[in-house]
C-alpha cells in the first residue's frame, strides 16, 4: 500500500490529483492546474507537502568526521544550524543521491535525502560507520512544507513572533509558529526566497498547512509545479539527471566537491575524473522550436551524430519555449552550441545555454 503523508486528508478536501510518487500517495496538482500554481509561486507564495522527504540523524562525538567522510562538500565549514548541499558519492565517484546536510549543533546532524532513495541512502550510511556515532532513520517521525515565494517570508511572519529575515540564505532556526516550535531553514528547490518547515508533532503541522491556506496569497502546489520550477532553475532531480551511473564532476557539482577536507568516499576516484576531464557534462539547452518540448530519454544529435541523451525536459511556464537537461559528449557542450533533439522523429534544433533558464528568481543568497 502507498503511504500517506499527515496532509492527505487536506489535499483530498482541496481537489489535489493524487499519484504514486516513490511509494507514497502524493498531489500532482490541484484544480488550476500545474502552470498556474507554478506561476504563483513565481509571484506570491505557494505551499507544497515535502513530508515524502527522508531525514536521518548523526549524532556522536565523531558525528563530523563521519558526515565528511561519506558527503562530498565540506560539513567541517558549517556553523550550527547552517546548512550544505551535499551529495553521498559512491566509490567510483557517482552518487547514491544528493541531499542537504544540517549542522544542528556540535555533534549532531540532519540528513535530508530524497524519497525514493530513504532506505538505500540508510543503509548505505550505516554500511559506512565509523567512530563513535549513532545513526537513526527518523523519516516517519516528520512532516514538511516547502513554503516558497517572493513573498512567502512577509506571509509566514504573520504567524511566528521572531523576525525571519534574521536567518540567512541556507541557515536555519527553531521557531515559534502558532504557539509551538518548528525547525525551519531558509532553503528551497524553486529559485524562489522560502522556507522548508519540518514538524515533529503532525497535529501541529496541518494547523500550519490549514492556516497558510487562509491568506489569499496562498495556494497549494503540488509535484508537477515543484518539477516544472526546479528544472527553470537547472537544478538536478534525482533519478533524471544525476544518479549512480553519473559522477559529480560531469554532473556540473564539481561546486560541492572539496577535495581539501581530508578522506571521503570516492576521493581517489573523483581526483582521477578531475585530473583526466570528464567525457561529457550536464547542459542546459532551449529549441528553437516552441512547440518543441524535450523529455526524458530523447537522444540528442550534432552534425548527425548521437552525441548525448535528455535527462529532463518541459515547456517552461515561465519563459515559454522547450527547456531541457542532458549529458552531452564533449566537446559539443558549449554555450551557444546548436545540437538537434529527436522528438517524436523529427530533429529539433537546439542551443545549449547557461544555467538557470530562469533568472529572476527572489532566492536571497
Amino acid at each position: 500500500m502507498l503511504k500517506r503523508t499527515p496532509f492527505y486528508d487536506i489535499h483530498k478536501e482541496i481537489g489535489a490529483k493524487m499519484v504514486n510518487f516513490a511509494g507514497f500517495e502524493m498531489p500532482l496538482q490541484y484544480q488550476e492546474g500545474i502552470v498556474k500554481e507554478h506561476l504563483w509561486v513565481r509571484e506570491k507564495a505557494g505551499m507544497f507537502d515535502v513530508s515524502h522527504m527522508g531525514e536521518i540523524e548523526i549524532k556522536g562525538q565523531d558525528a563530523l568526521s563521519f558526515v565528511n567522510y561519506i558527503t562530498s562538500n565540506d560539513a567541517s565549514r558549517l556553523n550550527d544550524m547552517q546548512v550544505q548541499y551535499s551529495t553521498l558519492p559512491t566509490e567510483q565517484g557517482t552518487i547514491v543521491d544528493d541531499l542537504l546536510v544540517y549542522r544542528l549543533s556540535q555533534d549532531h546532524f540532519l540528513l535530508v535525502v530524497n524519497a525514493a532513495n530513504i532506505e538505500k541512502d540508510y543503509n548505505w550510511i550505516t554500511s559506512h560507520k565509523k567512530g563513535n556515532v549513532e545513526i537513526i532513520n527518523r523519516s516517519d517521525e516528520y512532516a514538511e512544507i516547502a513554503f516558497q515565494g517572493p513573498i512567502s517570508e512577509e506571509v509566514l511572519q504573520r504567524i511566528t513572533r521572531e523576525n525571519l529575515k534574521d536567518i540567512p540564505y541556507y541557515h536555519a532556526a527553531v521557531v515559534e509558529i502558532l504557539n509551538k516550535k518548528v525547525l525551519i531553514s531558509r532553503t528551497g528547490y524553486t529559485g524562489e526566497d522560502g522556507f522548508e518547515l519540518y514538524f515533529e508533532d503532525f497535529a501541529h503541522a496541518k494547523e500550519v498547512f490549514r492556516k497558510l491556506l487562509e491568506f489569499p496569497e496562498v495556494k497549494p502546489a503540488g509535484l508537477g509545479a515543484r518539477d516544472t520550477l526546479r528544472l527553470e532553475m537547472g537544478y538536478c532531480l534525482y533519478g533524471n539527471d544525476i544518479d549512480e551511473t553519473t559522477n559529480i564532476i560531469e554532473a556540473g557539482l564539481s561546486w560541492i566537491l572539496k577535495f581539501d577536507k581530508g578522506d571521503f568516499i570516492g576521493k581517489e576516484a573523483l581526483l582521477k575524473i578531475k585530473q583526466e576531464g570528464p567525457k561529457r557534462r550536464r547542459v542546459g539547452f532551449v529549441t528553437e522550436r516552441k512547440a518543441a518540448i524535450p523529455r526524458k530519454g530523447q537522444k540528442i544529435f550534432k552534425d548527425g551524430n548521437e552525441v548525448g541523451h535528455v535527462t529532463s525536459g518541459t515547456m517552461s511556464p515561465s519563459l515559454k519555449m522547450g527547456i531541457g537537461m542532458g549529458y552531452v559528449k564533449r566537446p559539443y557542450t558549449k554555450k551557444e552550441t546548436v545540437i538537434e533533439i529527436d522528438i517524436r522523429g523529427r530533429k529539433e534544433p537546439a542551443k545549449i545555454v547557461k544555467l538557470p533558464f530562469y533568472k529572476e528568481g527572489s532566492v536571497k543568497r
